[in-house]
C-alpha cells in the first residue's frame, strides 16, 4: 500500500509540474513574439496582420484572413514613413468558380496605400497603419473597386 500512495504521489506531483511548466510556457509569450528579432522597433510605424504580426515593408500581406482567397504578393514599397507607405504588387484573388475550393486565382496589378497612424492597443510602444487602400490600373475582380479600401484590424 505504502509503495502504491508513493507512486501516485509522483504521478500527481509530475503531472502538477508539466502543467504548470506549460502554463508559463503558453501565457508569457516573449516580448518578440510578434516579429523576427530585428524587423521592428519601438515607435515605428507597423503593419499588423490578421494573427497579430507585426511587419515592415512585407513582400506579401493576407487580406483574406478567413479564408485565404484574397492575398498581396510580391509586394515593392517606395515609401514607408509614419505619414504613410506605398508599394506595388500583385493582388492574387480567388474567382470561386464554380465554388472556392475548386475556384482559380488571378492576378491584378495593384498599386497599395497605407495610412492612418494609429496607436496598436496590443502593443502600444508601436504605431500601427490603420487603413489600406488597393488601386487596380487595369483589370480588376469581378465586383470590386477600382479603389478599395480596407479598415486593418487593431
Amino acid at each position: 500500500m505504502r509503495g502504491t500512495l508513493r507512486g501516485t504521489a509522483a504521478t500527481l506531483t509530475a503531472g502538477a509540474l508539466l502543467t504548470a511548466a506549460m502554463t508559463t510556457a503558453t501565457a508569457s509569450p516573449p516580448a518578440n513574439a510578434s516579429a523576427p528579432p530585428g524587423t521592428t522597433t519601438a515607435g515605428q510605424s507597423v503593419l499588423v496582420d490578421c494573427l497579430w504580426h507585426r511587419t515592415v515593408r512585407p513582400d506579401d500581406f493576407l487580406l483574406a484572413c478567413g479564408d485565404g482567397n484574397s492575398r498581396l504578393t510580391g509586394l515593392h514599397w517606395d515609401k514607408w514613413s509614419p505619414d504613410g507607405a506605398t508599394a506595388v504588387g500583385v493582388n492574387l484573388v480567388n474567382d470561386c468558380k464554380p465554388y472556392c475550393a475548386a475556384g482559380t486565382f488571378r492576378a491584378y496589378p495593384v498599386t497599395v496605400r497605407l495610412e492612418g497612424r494609429k496607436t496598436w492597443k496590443k502593443h502600444p510602444e508601436f504605431q500601427r497603419f490603420s487603413r489600406l487602400s488597393l488601386t487596380y490600373p487595369d483589370s480588376r475582380p469581378e465586383g470590386y473597386q477600382q479603389v478599395m479600401n480596407y479598415t486593418l484590424w487593431d
